[in-house]
């Protein structure tokens, strides 16, 4: 359609991923949680899931503005910083604004109010939903929740991702509103799990690919060592890496 178009100018072809998953992500509300190998365009799918939304809020040819809010949670300050500048370039045709929202970037409510997509970090966005005055207007409006690398839920800043689901999840339940949440993941062992946390139905919204699907093959080769002096291993480790 023509947001599509406009939103993928350039593009003549999704890749095989992005295929897959397109009619969950472009044609369906569902949860997705997207396990794939660095490099394979899940940024791509997170943009199927935006087009998806605004799609929902345009009303005789018109985009309203003023109906959404749609949340891209990236782990660090740069990644934020570069996911602000892709959206921003890919939705301009749109007429949509995307504003970042971190630490280092600091916005005004009226900003805010006129941004359709804001890019924040967990922390950030931790803090404005805890703000139980004021900021409840920019929570109700939220209808798509972007958690990029969701595998880090492991590592340091991962309950801080929990309290954001399940804040979300909660407000779902309780407001009876529609709030959808993409999670965007590296491969991981417990991928059913994570599906299970972030609300996933496995048998619609699940999609797990392997390294099979990386789009540089990476070759894995196993070299035993055998040495059981613990000094000995890491000199014989250091000859066959530097060989």
């Amino acid at each position: 359609d023509e947001i599509g178009q406009l939103a993928f100018k350039g593009m003549k072809r999704l890749n095989r991923i992005q295929s897959i998953v397109f009619e969950t992500a472009y044609n369906t509300n569902e949860n997705m949680l997207i396990c794939a190998p660095t490099g394979a365009g899940k940024t791509n799918i997170a943009m199927l899931t935006v087009l998806h939304e605004i799609r929902q809020h345009v009303q005789q040819g018109v985009i309203k503005k003023d109906e959404f809010k749609i949340i891209y949670v990236a782990p660090m300050k740069a990644l934020a910083a570069e996911m602000t500048n892709y959206f921003s370039k890919r939705l301009e045709p749109l007429g949509i604004m995307v504003k970042e929202l971190t630490g280092d970037m600091q916005l005004s409510k009226s900003e805010i109010l006129r941004t359709q997509m804001l890019v924040t970090t967990p922390e950030k966005w931790d803090v404005v939903t805890r703000k139980s005055v004021g900021d409840v207007a920019l929570s109700q409006l939220v209808k798509l929740l972007i958690l990029d690398e969701v595998h880090l839920l492991h590592e340091d800043r991962g309950p801080v991702l929990e309290s954001l689901v399940a804040r979300t999840l909660r407000q779902v339940e309780s407001t009876q509103s529609m709030i959808r949440i993409l999670g965007l993941s590296a491969t991981l062992p417990n991928y059913l799990d994570v599906a299970t946390f972030l609300h996933v139905n496995p048998y619609i919204g699940l999609f797990y690919f392997d390294g099979r699907f990386r789009p540089v093959p990476l070759g894995q080769t196993f070299i035993g060592i055998k040495t059981t002096n613990k000094v000995q291993q890491l000199i014989n480790m250091d000859e066959v890496c530097y060989e």
